[in-house]
């Protein structure tokens, strides 16, 4: 049997929120649910299949849900998770901390 190690809350909290373009694609979605389109414009650098590995990562850790719609085109939306929710107050910490 392997013996689990535990890590610190901080570490668990990297690991969630720690990847490039992470926290950004969260800032975002916190003033509302957004198209895959409107993400890569209000992210200028990021790359489509980076995003959308992003997304799918964050969707797997119940951060964000993935909405599909049955129209042609598809659309997809992505919104924040109550989860995803309760991270305002890290980013809000975030932008105090880099405002000052």
């Amino acid at each position: 049997m392997e013996e689990q190690v535990q890590c610190c809350p901080i570490e668990k909290t990297l690991h969630v929120i720690g990847g490039k373009w992470t926290i950004l694609i969260l800032r975002d979605l916190f003033s509302g649910t957004k198209r895959f389109g409107e993400l890569q414009r209000s992210l200028p650098g990021i790359s489509p299949k980076t995003l959308s590995e992003r997304l799918k990562q964050i969707e797997a850790q119940g951060i964000v849900r993935r909405m599909i719609y049955p129209e042609i085109p598809p659309r997809v939306e992505y919104t924040l998770t109550e989860k995803g929710k309760s991270l305002r107050a890290i980013l809000d910490d975030m932008r105090t901390w880099g405002s000052s």
